[in-house]
């Protein structure tokens, strides 16, 4: 049997990735380090995904195990030495906490299987598996990087799945949304790409990465900071509000433009995914709480992010993203406690003032269009 590493048996780890590995036939080794949730993958040897929706269904995954990665590193070691395929699912800054271990495991590996392995980051952001690779060649011993460049591949990848915040009385059990998409960039595999169902290889990823980040990310992001200045508790409640539908349609309106333009997508095509990741976040089966939408705004307001790159794409298009300066402007105002980004971005508007908040976090110089339009609806 083929044999994946997957770092994060998480939710998002078990109900997405690790489920579509299994299915197309690997032994998933589930990597973390949360000693209670290893035991119990050790102790059942297999879970259950429950499909949530109008059309409910339960899947079993089987051929499942764990190795907790703070005490028993050799293990994760020979993994990666024998692993076909190696995954990720654990929020990207984790990234840089799992490569030293990586890095071992290829200096392991390469002394004794010359065979190509493809390392991929299924993570919520942009250039995942490049930035994971950064990190492991930093922590790469120089005379092993020549023969890791040959063997060694890192294909960035687009996924999209919801899952969300869940308490089940069954262990391990994981809900997810019936919609699924992962992309990996076809150029960056090593050696003979993985065959494996729900995984699609694509030759212009970006293209993916930003109709995804732009749509769902963005839309997501709009519709809870939109929803906290209005007291909204919930993304079920949310998308009951008209005022809040609408803002999110407006964005979707702004970014899909840009998106239609920028990478000759279908229209039609377009505006149906749009269509269809409005009604996945109207879900009940899949409500969020806004706050744990909206949390890290520092990263979700930087210049390359969801809300600020397709609003300066637009500007440098002769366009202009009022529904986006909206959000932004929500989002620099989004003081909850709970979360320490949050908390970051209120102190230093204390300490600094709004307008110098606004070029601090989003990178719109004083005077720029995108800087007006942010101001104006502070």
């Amino acid at each position: 049997m083929k044999k994946a590493v997957h770092f994060g048996a998480g939710n998002i780890g078990r109900g997405f990735i690790g489920l579509l590995l299994s299915k197309a036939g690997y032994h998933v080794t589930f990597v973390d380090v949360a000693a209670s949730l290893v035991d119990d993958i050790n102790a059942l040897g297999k879970y259950y995904v429950q499909i949530v929706g109008d059309e409910p269904k339960r899947i079993l995954v089987e051929n499942v195990s764990a190795i907790n990665s703070d005490k028993n590193l050799d293990a994760l070691l020979d993994a990666i030495t024998d692993a076909d395929i190696v995954t990720t699912a654990i929020g990207p800054n984790i990234l840089k906490f799992i490569a030293p271990n990586i890095a071992k495991g290829l200096v392991k590996r390469i002394a004794t299987n010359d065979t190509p392995l493809n390392i991929i980051a299924c993570e919520n952001m942009v250039g995942g598996s490049t930035a994971l690779k950064n990190f492991v060649y930093a922590a790469l011993p120089d005379d092993a990087k020549p023969k890791v460049d040959k063997l060694i591949g890192f294909p960035d990848a687009a996924v999209d799945r919801i899952v969300p915040l869940q308490k089940n009385e069954e262990k391990l059990l994981v809900q997810v949304e019936p919609y699924a998409e992962w992309d990996v960039d076809s150029n960056g595999i090593v050696g003979e790409a993985p065959v494996i169902e729900g995984m699609t290889l694509v030759d212009n990823l970006s293209a993916y990465i930003e109709r995804k980040l732009f749509t769902v990310n963005t839309g997501h992001a709009s519709i809870a900071y939109i929803s906290y200045q209005k007291g909204i508790a919930d993304i079920s409640s949310a998308m009951k509000n008209a005022d809040v539908v609408e803002m999110a349609r407006r964005v979707w309106k702004e970014t899909g433009t840009l998106l239609i333009d920028k990478y000759g997508f279908d229209p039609d095509k377009h505006w149906k995914y749009v269509e269809t990741t409005e009604s996945r976040f109207a879900n009940p089966f899949l409500s969020d709480e806004v706050t744990r939408v909206a949390r890290g705004p520092v990263r979700k307001l930087s210049p390359k992010d969801r809300l600020v790159s397709p609003a300066t794409q637009l500007i440098e298009r002769g366009k202009t993203p009022e529904a986006l300066a909206t959000v932004i402007a929500a989002a620099l105002k989004f003081d909850f406690n709970g979360d320490k980004e949050a908390v970051e971005v209120q102190e230093y508007i204390k300490a600094n003032g709004m307008d110098a908040a606004i070029t601090h976090f989003t990178g719109a110089e004083a005077g720029s269009k995108l800087f007006e339009l942010i101001k104006a609806e502070i």
